[in-house]
């Protein structure tokens, strides 16, 4: 079964637009865990619009599944990560003015900084994952750099498959097998949702984690937090 990890920035979010701590980000990632998601993930950026770091440390000794924190690895993020030393961490290339993760990284570009920060992080046992388009020649790249697994940005995957064009499957189908013949794990996340993470799930071979949060969030309003994590939970077995 592929697990469940959901992320959490979007409740983090509302709590920021009022100030104090309604909702509160960690007594929610404890109920999600209590749900059956069989992990959480947070993604602070450098100016904690949603996440921030304190929230960072305040979730470490609550979640007992998978803590999976991504971001991109400046000095700050990486001394958060090497401190905490979370279950997973996934680096984004994420530009500071970015709304959201837009790209995946240039795995042949910036090999080099890549190679360092993973030894960094694997050096304290934290398992680590690259944020990639797919792209196989990106997925190569992610192997030389001594990851463990890839991450596929699915956004054009999700826009397309709304479109009714389920083809825009093919070259994430390509790189998922591709990872798989050469040792990586497959990981995959951003817009997928309800209406799209089953058909990508039964599809991409040796899926072992998604990572969900704008759109769980989105259908929890209508639907209840703890009904539509088992939706999830039901169309990834």
């Amino acid at each position: 079964m592929t697990k469940l990890s959901v992320n959490i920035n979007k409740v983090a979010t509302i709590r920021n637009s009022r100030g104090g701590n309604v909702p509160n980000v960690v007594q929610f990632a404890k109920d999600a865990q209590s749900y059956g998601a069989q992990g959480i993930t947070i993604h602070p950026r450098p100016d904690e619009r949603h996440i921030k770091y304190q929230d960072a440390y305040d979730l470490k000794p609550e979640v007992y599944t998978e803590y999976n924190i991504e971001g991109n690895p400046i000095d700050k993020f990486t001394k958060m990560v090497l401190e905490i030393k979370p279950t997973q961490v996934t680096l984004v290339p994420d530009a500071v003015d970015a709304i959201t993760s837009n790209a995946g990284w240039d795995t042949i570009k910036h090999k080099d900084f890549l190679v360092e920060k993973i030894q960094e992080f694997k050096a304290q046992g934290i398992r680590t994952s690259i944020f990639v388009d797919p792209d196989v020649k990106q997925i190569e790249g992610a192997k030389a750099t001594g990851t463990d697994r890839i991450e596929l940005y699915t956004e054009s995957y999700a826009h397309e498959y709304a479109q009714g064009n389920k083809e825009a499957i093919k070259p994430f189908v390509d790189c998922a097998k591709l990872a798989n013949e050469i040792g990586l794990g497959v990981n995959a996340g951003h817009d997928l949702s309800l209406d799209n993470i089953q058909f990508f799930k039964e599809n991409i071979p040796g899926l072992l984690e998604v990572s969900i949060g704008h759109a769980l969030i989105s259908e929890s309003l209508y639907l209840g937090v703890e009904n539509v994590i088992q939706m999830y939970l039901n169309k990834l077995k």
